[in-house]
């Protein structure tokens, strides 16, 4: 176990506070990208073969849903990982405080991620349209490519440590 040199530095609450979200914004992004699909795809909402199962499918494998919230997650952490807490006057606690703050960025980017049809489509193969695991894969990869370059980021990889940088 890695011991916390500051267990009360912002970063490690913020990153709990994602951790213990988890299950309710992966939801968020699969309502979010739904919704998404139907404005760009399907804004008379006809039920064809495709959009019923858009909508009707709830069970799928959740793995490579997860690499995405985590690629946002640590977007987020980056963007907005300063160390210092702010002082509360509200009777929140800066963890519950967090909760708001990233449901609402995390809202607020996925709205607009759907609004561009590549990220919608490779959502898609990797979740509610999922057949196989090499396109599920393949979506992931376009995926987390094309969300790097909307938040104009690259990713440095040396020596075994991972880089965020504003290109």
């Amino acid at each position: 176990m890695i011991q916390k040199l500051f267990p009360l530095d912002k970063n490690y609450i913020l990153r709990q506070a994602q951790t213990a979200m988890e299950d309710r914004m992966l939801e968020l992004l699969v309502f979010e990208l739904k919704r998404s699909y139907t404005a760009l795809f399907n804004p008379l909402m006809l039920m064809d073969k495709t959009f019923n199962q858009i909508l009707d499918t709830y069970d799928f494998p959740k793995d490579r849903l997860k690499i995405i919230y985590y690629q946002l997650s640590g977007i987020y952490r980056y963007k907005y990982g300063s160390n210092q807490l702010e002082l509360l006057f509200d009777g929140r606690t800066h963890f519950e405080k967090f909760q708001e703050d990233w449901t609402d960025q995390l809202t607020e980017w996925v709205r607009e991620l759907g609004q561009h049809e590549q990220y919608v489509k490779t959502m898609l193969r990797m979740t509610v349209l999922f057949d196989t695991d090499s396109r599920a894969e393949w979506s992931e990869n376009q995926c987390k490519a094309f969300i790097n370059h909307f938040f104009d980021l690259k990713i440095v990889k040396r020596k075994g440590e991972l880089k965020l940088k504003i290109a």
